[in-house]
């Protein structure tokens, strides 16, 4: 079980990509990024492309909710885009798309955060 996690800016917004499974290993590694994204300079927004990751867990949901408050508290907007139907369907049984929005590509949710 591994994870792989890219991070690139587009102007004001910054996509993180993390890539394999994303569990109570794994998760940790995301969370440190979302964590240092948001502690030093934050950006106008982030997007959490979630089209390469194959699996996520309650860890998972846990680190998304933690930073999309996060964010929110310091006025920071925070998408997730192109989840994998299995991901998505979990979301949808957690309820986090109701919390969290989720977009059906990145270009649209880096748009939607620069808007």
């Amino acid at each position: 079980m591994t994870s792989d996690i890219s991070i690139r800016r587009e102007d004001d917004v910054v996509v993180v990509t993390p890539a394999g499974e994303m569990d109570a290993v794994t998760s940790p590694a995301l969370a440190d990024v979302l964590d240092g994204l948001l502690a030093a300079e934050p950006p106008r927004g982030v997007v959490v492309d979630l089209a390469k990751v194959s699996f996520c867990d309650s860890r998972c949901i846990g680190v998304l909710v933690a930073a999309y408050r996060q964010a929110r508290d310091l006025g920071v907007g925070l998408m997730v885009a192109e989840p994998q139907p299995q991901v998505n369907r979990l979301f949808v049984i957690a309820g986090i798309d109701q919390v969290i929005p989720i977009a059906g590509s990145t270009g649209a949710a880096a748009d939607s955060l620069r808007g």
